[in-house]
């Protein structure tokens, strides 16, 4: 059986990973590469209903762990729904977020401890890595300021100061610790040129 190549987007807010995962997929499919795009919390329904209840904004009494275990949960269902199947038909997946996320967000924005949210992530991916993960790499002035133009902000846009630093700190520690599998791309450049970097990396792993 053909395996397919999972690669993720990962970044602080206002980094630009959808725009730029969605473009990323939008050549690779010209180039007639078989391949999906999909994200994280949601990518199949029961996913999505997760998502709606995380980052809806009057839900601020979610306690820290519950929000990492749904996480968790929504990360599951996902993989086991479609991005595992997609990989064993030996498609091309491109998952804006993953596991990462929650390593800096929970992890570090939460102050749950990294250790503990990967051992919680461990359980609810099996051996599921990415086999790259494209980390878009911005200022993080610059990145809260996109977040603060957006008109319709989700719980974590409304987060405070003192939580995007820490997830900016979290990330630190995810490219310190997975380095073999990370590559930075610098999203301060135009968006063509942030596309034409993370297909670069793709194009070497999928060669």
């Amino acid at each position: 059986m053909i395996q397919g190549k999972f690669i993720t987007f990962e970044g602080p807010d206002g980094a630009g990973k959808t725009t730029v995962a969605k473009g990323v997929l939008e050549r690779l499919k010209k180039a007639g590469i078989d391949c999906l795009y999909t994200r994280e919390p949601g990518g199949i329904e029961i996913a999505e209903q997760i998502r709606s209840v995380i980052l809806n904004p009057a839900n601020t009494a979610m306690d820290a762990r519950t929000e990492a275990l749904l996480y968790a949960a929504s990360r599951r269902q996902h993989l086991v729904e479609k991005v595992i199947p997609a990989l064993n038909k030996g498609q091309l997946v491109l998952c804006d977020r993953f596991v990462d996320s929650s390593l800096a967000y929970q992890g570090y924005g939460r102050n749950l401890g990294f250790d503990a949210v990967y051992d919680l992530n461990k359980f609810a991916i099996e051996n599921y890595f990415p086999d790259l993960t494209l980390f878009l790499d911005i200022d993080e002035q610059k990145g809260l300021e996109r977040i603060s133009s957006r008109e319709n902000k989700d719980r974590l846009d409304m987060e405070s100061l003192a939580f995007h630093h820490r997830v900016n700190q979290g990330y630190k520690e995810v490219l310190r610790r997975f380095a073999y599998r990370i590559k930075v791309v610098d999203a301060s450049l135009s968006i063509d040129e942030v596309i034409e970097n993370c297909l670069a990396y793709i194009l070497k792993v999928i060669a």
